[in-house]
């Protein structure tokens, strides 16, 4: 199963939940699909989706999926690698009305740059791929804090520091 989740920003991000459900419907994707659409006003045609999710049944959907793919947020990149998932990570970005700002492209940059723990999606035409290879790409990441939450948030608070 896939999970995607969008977060609760109050704007859209139909570009993932679009691209998501295209590859869905075109069979790329033959597993299913849960989303969280948040304020996303696309109505997927060929996943199941809820706008809002209940924190209990996030962890759950994260803890089931084998692909985790989510916005740019931090909290919502975390939870995966919390249960030893590598998040595929999809920015929201403002020249598509998605954020006031291009703050989580630069900051989904630094930390796998320095990190190497998720798999950043800058161009959506990227994401085929990357679901694709999933497997492939995980084994070529650094996996030695993905359980260690102290040693993850003490390099995420570097980073943060180093950007601003």
């Amino acid at each position: 199963m896939i999970f995607v989740t969008v977060g609760t920003h109050e704007q859209q991000f139909n570009r993932l939940i679009e691209k998501v459900d295209a590859l869905a419907g075109a069979g790329v994707i033959s597993e299913p699909v849960i989303m969280q659409t948040g304020f996303s006003d696309y109505v997927p045609k060929h996943c199941e989706w809820k706008k809002l999710i209940p924190y209990d049944e996030m962890i759950q959907n994260v803890k089931n999926a084998r692909i985790v793919i989510t916005h740019g947020g931090p909290a919502s990149f975390i939870m995966p690698l919390r249960f030893g998932k590598t998040p595929v990570v999809v920015p929201r970005m403002l020249e598509f009305g998605e954020h006031v700002n291009n703050h989580q492209v630069e900051f989904v940059q630094a930390v796998s740059e320095r990190m190497n723990q998720i798999i950043p999606v800058c161009d959506i035409k990227e994401l085929e791929y990357k679901v694709l290879h999933y497997d492939e790409i995980c084994k070529t990441m650094n996996q030695g804090t993905a359980g260690n939450n102290a040693e993850f948030n003490r390099r995420l608070e570097q980073i943060v520091s180093e950007m601003f």
